[in-house]
């Protein structure tokens, strides 16, 4: 699932590349196609490697998410999200998880949830917030080198 063009033009701004003073090294790649490949080792916890070639190269992808990171771009997207969200009344922070516990539900209590194609669609944004809060995600958004 890629972004799409109203996604991508909310997004965009966080993603504009600076300007190089040299003509050398690698050419430029397309930060859209980037950061599809990016949401997609991180929704789905596979290795970099296993980036499907619709993608640039993994080498390639894995750089910019570590860029991002170190230099809070995706922080800053993170943040971005959950304020829209709130600001459209989708999310109330005042609710909070400390842990993960959960309590068993009772025999015969699936049949009063909904089913998850009754439920509606959920919003790409929290979907996009989800996938930079999930577990999977947690060892890829650690800084990989300390800062100096």
């Amino acid at each position: 699932m890629d972004l799409r063009d109203a996604q991508w033009s909310i997004l965009e701004p966080f993603f504009t590349p600076k300007p190089k003073l040299e003509k050398r090294g690698r050419p430029p790649q397309d930060a859209r196609a980037v950061l599809n490949g990016v949401l997609w080792v991180l929704r789905t916890g596979a290795p970099w490697q296993d980036l499907p070639k619709r993608y640039p190269p993994y080498q390639t992808c894995h750089r910019w998410f570590q860029q991002w990171q170190q230099d809070g771009t995706l922080v800053e997207v993170l943040r971005a999200l959950v304020a829209d969200l709130r600001d459209r009344g989708k999310v109330d922070l005042r609710e909070s998880f400390i842990d993960g516990s959960f309590a068993g539900a009772k025999k015969g209590a699936l049949e009063l949830v909904k089913r998850s194609a009754e439920k509606g669609p959920r919003s790409w944004q929290l979907q996009t917030a989800m996938v930079f809060l999930s577990e999977s995600a947690w060892p890829a958004l650690l800084p990989t080198k300390p800062s100096s």
